[in-house]
């Protein structure tokens, strides 16, 4: 049971990442987060309103088991495999995060300052979420897909678009952790 409790280190969960890929090319599918939006959409009937949502969302179910299997995989692993984990940050991290308002960042991978409902139903927090949410949105369709898609699938199919995309993703994460989250906490 220790072993299951631990963090896992690249060497087992990398190629399970790439047994899971195999398997995913080898029946014909790709993997991808962002379509199933598109698919939900679609059953919810979006095609009513929309052409582009007038899709058989049945050609993507195998792809709706596997994001219920990992909103299911976290519930467990948050509440039964690491309840009271502390985070293991580096000192200067943690000093770093401090001086621009965060607390507590050793106690919780989600920090109240964003996550908290009290953070959440404020309006600078209204406004940072409906932003973020939109701006993913934005970002995941005008990139054709979404960070795994793109960095698991489609640079292991070595897509050219899909290395743009990454290095793209890479550079906003550089530019939102190193000056954009400082400015607004």
């Amino acid at each position: 049971m220790d072993f299951i409790l631990q963090p896992w280190p690249w060497y087992v969960g990398g190629p399970l990442i790439a047994i899971t890929l195999l398997l995913y090319f080898y029946f014909g599918k790709n993997f991808g987060i962002s379509t199933n939006f598109e698919t939900l959409c679609t059953i919810s009937g979006a095609g009513k309103i929309s052409e582009y949502f007038k899709k058989d969302w049945k050609e993507r179910d195998f792809a709706l088991l596997f994001v219920m299997g990992l909103i299911i995989g976290g519930a467990i692993s948050y509440h039964f495999l690491i309840p009271n984990q502390s985070i293991d940050l580096n000192p200067k991290t943690v000093q770093e995060l401090q001086e621009i308002g965060f607390t507590n960042v050793r106690e919780s991978f989600f920090p109240a300052e964003i996550f908290s409902a009290e953070s959440a139903l404020s309006l600078k927090g209204f406004i940072i979420l409906v932003l973020s949410g939109f701006l993913v949105g934005f970002g995941t369709r005008y990139a054709g897909g979404c960070t795994s898609g793109h960095a698991i699938t489609g640079l292991s199919s070595l897509q050219l678009p899909s290395l743009l995309a990454v290095i793209g993703f890479f550079i906003g994460g550089i530019i939102a952790a190193w000056f954009i989250i400082p400015l607004i906490f």
